[in-house]
């Protein structure tokens, strides 16, 4: 005979067993790309090598193109990662590629950084 648990001891079962819960995603697809939690347009660089682990848009580059910020505690879900920026800061990657704004996007929907220097695309889901 299977013993019957109350849901509750159960699912205090799991958190005492040190089970996790998902992350929160940094972003979310609307109408077809990736967009922060500020409803932005975000971005990857072409020049990013996709798994590298790496960003490749440092200084005033970052200043145009502000990284998608991670926590020092966010962890790798999925097909969200963490890179580590030169300044060791941490920045969201989605399939192995960082994820950045475009400064001259100025509300929700905005994607005027799109084929930015045929560098800058839309990232998409």
């Amino acid at each position: 005979m299977t013993p019957f648990f109350p849901r509750g001891l159960c699912i205090a079962a799991l958190l005492a067993a040190g089970a996790s819960f998902a992350q929160t995603p940094p972003a979310k697809a609307a109408d077809g790309v990736l967009v922060g939690t500020n409803g932005m347009t975000l971005y990857t660089f072409d020049r990013d090598p996709a798994g590298a682990g790496k960003s490749m848009c440092n200084g005033p580059c970052a200043t145009n193109w502000p990284p998608l910020m991670a926590t020092g505690d966010a962890k790798a879900e999925g097909d969200w990662t963490v890179v580590t920026r030169d300044d060791g800061a941490k920045q969201w990657a989605y399939k192995g590629k960082p994820l950045y704004f475009w400064a001259k996007d100025s509300k929700a929907g905005d994607r005027t950084g799109d084929g930015v220097n045929n560098v800058w695309k839309l990232a998409k889901p």
